[in-house]
């Protein structure tokens, strides 16, 4: 994007200093971003919000406006949205949304882990999470992507692409639409549980995680999801990005790993900050290792049905891939099943 145009989305910011260039960050799959350098030196994040996905730019704001009025303490280091000549989170130029947010300083993310280590410290950040917001009403929180981590609804949209899509495609999917149509009744006790709902922040893969140069978790980042969900949405959401050692897209399955150490870990990690959990959510947390891999391979495998228009893609199968090696996890979480509740239940059982 030209260098131009994006000084001119500083401006509306207040910002208007010489020596600024711009470096894109191509991780994300949803939003376009920008690190913004003065003199080299990272200052701000610099983010063009999808509105084709997140259709109310402003709800969105507000809810991260709010929870970061929560998310502050003396473990728990985050971001801070700047203001625009709008007096907003935001500003709208042309026929985008925009937002600046400061950049912390010796900050990494990492997409993948074999340390015990990070593992951990990944479990006590999202535990922390939940417990500096655990008072707020999750009815306050406007649902951004409605039905996003709701796999009746995605199920919905996968029998819908199912009759929509091409005979190729149906044919090229033929094994993940078996195990996915085999495998979604697992699931239905736990949408039959009743578990209380949470503010959440519904997209915890490990690289939406900051850390420090000695491996200390300082905070969560993309906050677009923040809204009303269930803890194990959160939790699965970790487990799968964690455990796993190999990249959500990972061709060779025999890469793809469920780590015993790094589950303990994380769990470890967890109990430091899971005072707020009642025993039926912990219960159910090891089925939530299975539903967050299977709803997210699902979705990609949906996407792939309906010929890529969600997901940004690098090549006309990437999202097959992606749920070829998410249904894979999948597998290896239904086998560890009775491992997972037996030491959860060891580490974060309660009296009560």
């Amino acid at each position: 994007m030209d260098t131009s145009y994006l000084n001119q989305i500083l401006n509306r910011f207040n910002i208007n200093e010489d020596l600024i260039d711009f470096k894109p960050i191509t991780a994300g799959y949803i939003n376009d971003t920008f690190l913004v350098l003065k003199s080299e030196i990272p200052v701000y994040i610099l983010q063009r919000v999808n509105h084709n996905v997140f259709k109310n730019v402003s709800q969105l704001l507000q809810n991260i406006d709010r929870a970061l009025l929560k998310l502050q303490a003396s473990d728990y280091r985050t971001i801070k949205l700047l203001k625009a000549d709008n007096g907003e989170s935001y500003c709208k130029h042309e026929d985008s949304y925009w937002r600046l947010m400061t950049f912390i300083n010796d900050s990494t993310t990492h997409n993948t882990t074999t340390k015990p280590k990070i593992a951990y410290e990944a479990g006590r950040i999202i535990g922390r999470f939940h417990n500096l917001l655990q008072f707020e009403s999750p009815e306050t929180f406007v649902e951004t992507i409605p039905n996003f981590n709701n796999l009746p609804f995605r199920t919905t949209e996968f029998n819908e692409a199912l009759i929509r899509t091409s005979e190729d495609r149906r044919q090229i999917a033929k094994n993940e639409i078996e195990f996915a149509t085999r495998s979604l009744s697992k699931f239905t006790p736990f949408y039959n549980s009743g578990l209380p709902l949470r503010v959440c922040h519904n997209d915890t893969k490990l690289n939406n995680i900051l850390f420090n140069a000695s491996n200390e978790a300082m905070c969560l980042i993309d906050l677009d999801t923040i809204m009303a969900g269930y803890f194990h949405y959160d939790f699965g959401d970790a487990v799968r990005t964690i455990v796993n050692t190999a990249n959500e897209d990972e061709q060779d399955l025999s890469k793809i790993t469920f780590s015993k150490p790094l589950f303990e870990a994380f769990i470890e990690g967890l109990d430091s900050n899971a005072s707020f959990l009642s025993n039926e959510e912990i219960k159910l947390l090891p089925i939530a290792a299975a539903l967050m891999p299977f709803m997210h391979g699902l979705r990609a495998l949906t996407d792939f049905l309906n010929g890529n228009i969600y997901y940004k893609v690098a090549y006309e199968n990437q999202n097959l891939d992606r749920c070829i090696s998410l249904f894979h996890f999948t597998k290896l979480a239904f086998q560890n099943e009775e491992y997972m509740s037996e030491f959860i239940g060891s580490k974060l059982k309660k009296l009560n």
